[in-house]
């Protein structure tokens, strides 16, 4: 059974590489090895382990408080349609089955039928910008669609990585060639005046080709370090639209009102207009760019929705004025920006991060703050609070992209999986796998 659980379920592998575990291990004298005999314990395995997740979410479904939830939705193929949702602060898979096509009812249903039982409402939708998960969250749902910033951030990589790399690659032949014919006039005029006798006449104008030649290599390095100024700019700008689209600013931690933010964001796409133009960007590039561009709208949206809900869920607290100002401007953006260290890839903003959170949060601790003077269980309560407000803010669905890479790799080692063995993997997902806390989706989630 060990041997299933962890090889067919989350190993990747299929049952045939059990019966050879079997074999090698010398088990297959004391337990049938054949695929017939395997193929069905693992069968009834994957039954099991479905029975006892449904069991599982009705008993913790039944004590579980109310909670407004945002989805992260996404297709997978393998050949067949699959739709994924996943709730992104839990990890927890609300839907994940297979369906005979991705349009805006059949998302609808499908995600409905997954709720049943829950005590959850649907408030926001994250997804890439597919016109059926559009129509799905907007229409269907009548809740606020995040647009997915990775798919903008692609696009500019996709509309600018390719050429500029081409354009820093050819001027750097250039610049060899330059150095190169340089190269060949000193030593042409070298050979020339190590000749002994000096040929008759008027020698050959090596000055003037020299001169020429070092003018090629000025110009040709020149070219090559514009190339590489605007192949550096457009990672940076890239950058730049992860850094400035957040509800609050990362360098002081004050909240971002929505013109801030657009004027950042226009920012780039005005800098990115003008390296198009100095790097001549063919029609295709360009379309790309401005298939990004076209994101702003939705991702400006976003910001006053978040801080509309915030508002929302501090005001339902019924806090003395100090408390709550103490809790939006102090406690939510502190806890805002430690989920954001603990997002970032580099050490340096990750630990500036970390640093400002704690400034922010340092009057908080001191014993005079009115804070200090509730309860362990309402400043336990305070923080829970404000730590669900703090994830409110979501701008990527890359949990549900994992997610499918995940399942690809399942479908890879067996090139088909059935509607149970479906079924089992997210159950094993759910209730099985522990992050480096201890704990699963289910508990993160219930």
């Amino acid at each position: 059974m060990a041997a299933h659980f962890s090889i067919t379920l989350q190993g990747g592998a299929g049952v045939r590489v059990v019966c050879q575990f079997l074999e090698l291990s010398g088990l297959s004298a004391f337990v049938g090895a054949s695929y017939g005999t395997q193929q069905g314990l693992n069968a009834a395995l994957e039954e099991a382990l479905v029975a006892v997740a449904e069991e599982q979410r009705a008993a913790l479904a039944r004590g579980m408080p109310h909670r407004d939830l945002t989805v992260c939705e996404d297709e997978t193929f393998h050949p067949q349609m699959g739709l994924v949702a996943l709730e992104p602060v839990s990890g927890f898979l609300l839907l994940e089955q297979y369906a005979a096509d991705r349009q805006a009812a059949t998302w609808t249903q499908a995600l409905q039928e997954a709720l049943v039982g829950l005590d959850v409402a649907v408030i926001q939708g994250t997804s890439d910008e597919a016109g059926a998960l559009h129509r799905h969250v907007e229409v269907d749902l009548g809740v606020h669609h995040s647009p997915d910033l990775f798919h903008g951030q692609h696009e500019v990589s996709k509309a600018t990585s390719l050429h500029l790399a081409r354009q820093v690659r050819q001027a750097a032949a250039t610049v060899t060639a330059a150095q190169t014919r340089w190269a060949v006039e000193r030593a042409a005029q070298q050979a020339y005046e190590d000749q002994s006798p000096r040929p008759c006449g008027r020698p050959p104008a090596f000055a003037a080709r020299i001169r020429a030649a070092v003018s090629e290599v000025v110009q040709a390095e020149i070219a090559h370090a514009e190339a590489q100024a605007r192949q550096c700019e457009a990672r940076e700008l890239v950058r730049e639209l992860g850094i400035g689209y957040h509800p609050y600013d990362l360098e002081c931690g004050q909240a971002q009102p929505v013109e801030q933010v657009a004027q950042r964001l226009n920012d780039v796409w005005t800098r990115l207009g003008r390296l198009a133009a100095a790097a001549e960007l063919p029609t295709r590039a360009r379309e790309r760019l401005a298939k990004a561009q076209r994101l702003t709208t939705q991702l400006l949206a976003t910001i006053p929705f978040f801080f509309a809900t915030l508002q929302v869920q501090v005001e339902a607290l019924a806090l003395p004025l100090d408390l709550e100002r103490a809790l939006v401007e102090e406690l939510i953006p502190a806890l805002y920006l430690e989920r954001v260290a603990e997002r970032s890839t580099l050490a340096e903003p990750r630990h500036r991060l970390r640093a400002l959170s704690r400034q922010l949060l340092e009057p908080l601790r001191h014993g005079a703050h009115p804070i200090q003077a509730l309860p362990s269980t309402e400043i336990a309560r305070l923080e829970q609070v404000a730590g669900e407000c703090a994830d409110r803010f979501q701008r990527s669905s890359s949990g549900v992209e994992g997610r499918n890479g995940q399942l690809a790799l399942h479908h890879q080692g067996r090139h088909r999986l059935s509607d149970r063995k479906l079924a089992a993997l997210t159950a094993v997902h759910n209730y099985h796998i522990r992050r480096a806390d201890g704990t699963t989706a289910a508990e993160r989630f219930f």
